[in-house]
């Protein structure tokens, strides 16, 4: 059985699912095959945090307008997305220092961002310890998202306003170009067919290209997350992010005391060997979602970071979360871990194994942010 479309979407995550979203804007017939029942990546295995503020300038404009596409999007239909803003809190002289510099880049840039004092942030974030927080930038445009839930429902909306055909359940295990013509081919027997193809399936594009991914500049990044039961009236305003992200994100980087900083860090400590920082934010259902930490391997070797939850990791995070804010209780429902890719020479992996059939992957830990408005670049580039 053939099908033909104007775009083949191979990946129902958030930057394929984003890719299709403008493909059909600019009135395409377009298929998304996702081999899962439903998305089960980096998509859904992460914080459902939209934060432009920590990323440099270049993403942080295509986060920006994410921003503008989740909320219009937002306005159609409940995707779970909250503007409650993100806050990054300093816990000594160093990271208030550099909160000032990224006040000030902000202030250039356009983006908006307010300082807050320490007594600004003990008012408004109930628990926050004193003898941690020294004060903190406050981000008002941000999101919060319920990623796992966020992304059926988009699937949705466009099925049913901008007509995207899903193809759930469907492995691509063949995509070639013939005359023009592109070909994903699945395991199920259907050939479809389109004029353009465009991969987005995060690491898992090896299975499709083996040799362009083994010889590829991609890191595989495994990362540990946890969540708390619920926190009954407790109520957590925003995304929380600590001294540990302004330390990592490269945001930070461009201030000008960033290298500076990182200096004087000791090389060998625990949260330098498993790139761990602090997030905290709270779900609809009032659970808290904390974490996270950093395993690297190269892509070929990606195996070896194996699918096991390293429990010292996550006990360190609990005792540092711990000594930042009080929660009604650290009792953990549920652990997981992410997976996902990105480059080390570049900040995006774009290939095309032949004219028409574009492989794009590696966005690294910036997918969630920077889907919406990377896409829509890239769908203007494609089609240009």
């Amino acid at each position: 059985m053939t099908t033909k479309f104007d775009l083949i979407v191979v990946g129902g995550g958030i930057l394929g699912t984003f890719h299709a979203y403008h493909a059909l804007k600019r009135n395409l017939k377009v298929a998304l095959v996702e081999k899962n029942a439903q998305p089960q990546g980096a998509t859904v295995r992460n914080f459902g945090q939209v934060v432009p503020s920590g990323m440099d300038l270049k993403w942080q404009n295509f986060g920006r307008e994410s921003l503008a596409i989740y909320n219009e999007l937002q306005s159609q239909t409940d995707l779970t997305i909250r503007k409650n803003g993100s806050v990054y809190l300093a816990s000594n002289e160093e990271e208030l220092k550099l909160i000032n510099e990224l006040y000030d880049i902000n202030r250039k840039n356009g983006y908006e961002s307010v300082l807050l004092s320490k007594n600004d942030c003990m008012k408004k974030f109930d628990g926050l310890r004193s003898d941690y927080c020294k004060g903190g930038l406050f981000f008002p445009e941000e999101l919060s998202i319920d990623s796992g839930e966020m992304i059926i429902k988009l699937h949705k909306l466009l099925q049913e306003k901008l007509d995207l055909k899903i193809y759930n359940n469907t492995t691509v295990i063949e995509t070639y170009e013939d005359n023009n013509q592109c070909v994903a081919q699945t395991s199920d027997g259907q050939q479809l067919q389109a004029a353009k193809i465009i991969i987005c399936g995060g690491h898992e594009f090896k299975t499709l290209y083996p040799n362009v991914f083994n010889e590829s500049d991609l890191v595989v990044t495994k990362l540990q997350m946890l969540q708390t039961k619920a926190q009954g009236i407790y109520s957590l305003q925003g995304n929380i992010l600590t001294g540990l992200s302004i330390r990592r994100y490269e945001s930070f980087q461009e201030c000008p005391s960033f290298q500076e900083i990182k200096a004087l860090e000791a090389p060998d400590s625990f949260e330098k060997r498993y790139g761990v920082h602090i997030l905290f934010k709270q779900t609809l259902d009032g659970s808290i979602i904390l974490g996270d930490s950093h395993e690297y391997a190269s892509a070929k070797d990606s195996d070896a970071l194996g699918y096991d939850l390293n429990m010292e990791i996550d006990e360190f995070m609990i005792s540092e979360a711990k000594k930042i804010i009080d929660l009604p209780t650290y009792e953990i429902q549920r652990r997981w871990l992410g997976i996902y890719s990105q480059c080390k020479t570049k900040d995006i992996f774009e290939h095309n194994p032949s004219p028409n059939i574009h492989i794009i992957t590696g966005i690294g830990g910036k997918g969630m942010t920077a889907s919406g408005g990377f896409s829509k670049f890239n769908i203007d580039k494609i089609y240009a």
